[in-house]
């Protein structure tokens, strides 16, 4: 869900968030983006996003597909290519003739500080126990903190049970979305990732280049990866391990209304 916020002063609370993510009785979404005036001068547009929970998230990779298309669906902007301020830092974002949307997003990082993930004991690989359980974890930020387990199975996996354990692990101090991979070759992976803040969703962008990330690092996928998600595929690069990484894929418009408590238009 987007809510135009530039041409209308729009102020949320977690409270309202939450109501409308609701999927019995408000509105259902995994994640809610507010597209705001931009807050420096190097940027085209902020954008805020929202948990369905309520919660304040600092990037969201699909996300970035639906501001860029919601405002040139509103004539917020005639550019092709945009920059976006977010909590997660600045992200760009590029229009294809197709009608895909081209991201580029910051670049990741695999320290530990960073993440932040405090490894339960320090110099030994990192595995993560979940009951009577064990799980081998590569910590990965994308701006916002992720966990990749590589997997043999990923459809049959209980991944709302084992990704909220593993989200709310107290080596996850400020919890994390944890994405299960299952690699089928170099450049061809499934995934599913359980959100913090929002469960098990459909697709996430930053899950997807966080599970490419951590597939590189262990020397296991190519620079260009397509990612099979239950909610679509996308395409990841990553072609300078040291630079920003490529997120691209489709954005499908629903429907427009008008939110009577803010006035804004979403």
């Amino acid at each position: 869900m987007v809510i135009d916020g530039v041409t209308t002063s729009v102020e949320l609370d977690p409270e309202q968030v939450a109501a409308w993510g609701n999927r019995q009785r408000g509105i259902g979404f995994d994640q809610l983006l507010l597209v705001a005036p931009p807050s420096s001068p190097a940027c085209d547009f902020d954008y805020v996003i929202f948990n369905a929970d309520g919660s304040e998230a600092q990037q969201c990779g699909n996300g970035t597909r639906c501001v860029t298309d919601f405002v040139h669906r509103l004539g917020l902007t005639r550019q092709n290519q945009l920059s976006w301020h977010s909590k997660g830092g600045i992200i760009r974002t590029a229009k294809q003739p197709d009608g895909s949307v081209e991201t580029w997003m910051p670049a990741p990082s695999l320290d530990h500080a960073a993440v932040p993930f405090v490894p339960p004991r320090p110099g030994e690989p990192i595995s993560l126990s979940t009951g009577d359980d064990e799980y081998n974890i590569v910590p990965v930020a994308m701006g916002n903190p992720h966990g990749v387990v590589f997997v043999d199975d990923v459809i049959n996996l209980d991944v709302a049970q084992v990704g909220c354990a593993l989200s709310h692990h107290e080596a996850f101090p400020e919890r994390a979305n944890i994405g299960f991979c299952q690699i089928v070759n170099d450049g061809f992976i499934r995934l599913r990732v359980f959100e913090r803040g929002a469960d098990e969703t459909l697709a996430c962008g930053s899950g997807a280049c966080a599970a490419v990330v951590a597939g590189r690092h262990l020397g296991r996928l190519s620079s260009r990866v397509k990612v099979s998600l239950p909610g679509g595929k996308l395409r990841v690069e990553w072609p300078n391990a040291s630079g920003p990484i490529k997120l691209t894929g489709d954005s499908t418009f629903v429907y427009q209304g008008q939110l009577s408590s803010t006035g804004g238009t979403a």
